[in-house]
């Protein structure tokens, strides 16, 4: 146990580079049990320790572990956390729940047996929690820590401290709004390198080596979070990555699932939950009809799930209007439901169309929005596409 305070000190006063994450005040930090989900590399770690500085400092009261450590290959975490409680603790986090069996069974337990003890855990995106399992139905909190949004890569880069924009007042407000923003910073002197390489916190130790960061981190996805969580066999790891290179060379495209079940030579069930899985691990977005629910329905139109895995999966297949379009869904469907539209580009929480375009892009109707790349202030119901990545 001495060892583990030890690295927890050391962990907490080593500090570092802080990007202050909007969903730090979303959530609810009194709840019993609280599940941080998130891609590989976007943060998680650096986001619990950033809490525990803050509330507890190096206070024993608090606990972080990385559950990678082999010490937890022969001690149950239950067996851990009854003994950090007996000692004092208050706040056991523990880093990569996923590596461990029995995960839910185990912090069920803390949960009834530990009546004084917060837990908190990270995870990858993948990992059912709630899913055909009732352990932590009724008792736990989950949220997704996503990549940076453009405000949050605004701020660091700019040193600046921007707030969030609620959608309601990005579209009735953004000729107010704006001008607040340009007089202390350009956006769109930031925002081609947003797209790039902005939205994952890699740039911040190893700029130059960002694409080589992602590329690993998008393999290690595949070749563990979807296939072991999934109960995937490694031999057919050849036919997810075919398929995840199918889809960045046509991004934004409508599937044609029989063509692609033949080109990966696999049946279409089989196609669409892996399209499913991808999604879940946070590699691609689906835009499905307005008013389905896309359980098992072919999505309508599937995109990469942010402007930087374009980059670095399909370098081909980058253009103006994929990028847009791919930074619109990410940024606003974190939120907020986004559906197809059936004249424009998307359909927001089931009332407001846009079409996502260049400057001159415009559209007409009360509820039809247009939001233009290469703009720095709107008019009307044009509204500059950088804004959106100003929701979280």
């Amino acid at each position: 146990m001495e060892y583990f305070f030890e690295a927890h000190k050391l962990l907490v006063n080593a500090g570092g580079v802080k990007i202050v994450r909007g969903l730090y005040h979303e959530i609810d930090w009194n709840a019993r049990v609280i599940g941080i989900k998130g891609f590989r590399g976007v943060g998680k770690t650096t986001f619990l320790l950033n809490f525990i500085r803050e509330k507890y400092g190096d206070s024993r009261d608090c606990l972080y572990v990385n559950l990678n450590d082999f010490y937890f290959s022969k001690r149950r975490i239950f067996s851990f956390a009854d003994e950090f409680y007996k000692r004092g603790g208050k706040v056991l986090v523990l880093d990569q729940i996923h590596k461990y069996p029995d995960w839910s069974n185990e912090l069920r337990q803390c949960y009834d047996e530990l009546p004084g003890l917060q837990l908190i855990f990270s995870s990858s995106p993948v990992l059912r929690i709630f899913e055909g399992n009732d352990n932590l139905k009724d008792i736990a909190k989950i949220y997704h820590l996503e990549g940076l949004s453009f405000r949050e890569f605004l701020n660091y880069r700019s040193g600046s401290n921007f707030e969030i924009i609620s959608l309601d007042d990005i579209l009735v407000r953004h000729k107010e709004i704006v001008p607040d923003i340009i007089q202390n910073v350009r956006p769109l002197a930031y925002f081609p390198e947003y797209l790039k390489s902005g939205y994952y916190p890699y740039f911040i130790k190893n700029p130059e080596f960002y694409g080589e960061s992602l590329l690993r981190h998008v393999n290690l996805a595949l070749e563990i979070d979807v296939t072991y969580l999934n109960q995937i066999e490694l031999k057919y790891l050849p036919k997810l990555r075919k398929l995840l290179q199918l889809i960045g060379a046509q991004v934004p495209f409508s599937p044609n699932v029989s063509k692609l079940s033949a080109e990966i030579e696999t049946s279409r069930a089989t196609v669409l939950n892996y399209l499913r899985y991808l999604k879940n691990a946070r590699l691609i977005n689906l835009l499905f009809e307005n008013g389905t629910n896309g359980q098992l329905q072919k999505p309508e139109v599937v995109y990469l799930q942010n402007t930087n895995l374009l980059h670095i999966i399909a370098p081909d297949n980058i253009n103006n209007r994929n990028q847009r379009t791919t930074f619109f869904y990410n940024q606003v469907g974190y939120q907020h439901s986004v559906k197809s539209a059936k004249l424009l580009d998307f359909k927001v929480d089931g009332q407001y169309e846009f079409v996502v375009g260049g400057k001159y892009t415009q559209t007409e109707g009360e509820n039809c929005f247009a939001a233009a790349d290469m703009i720095e202030t709107g008019e009307g119901n044009t509204i500059p596409l950088w804004l959106f990545g100003f929701l979280y």
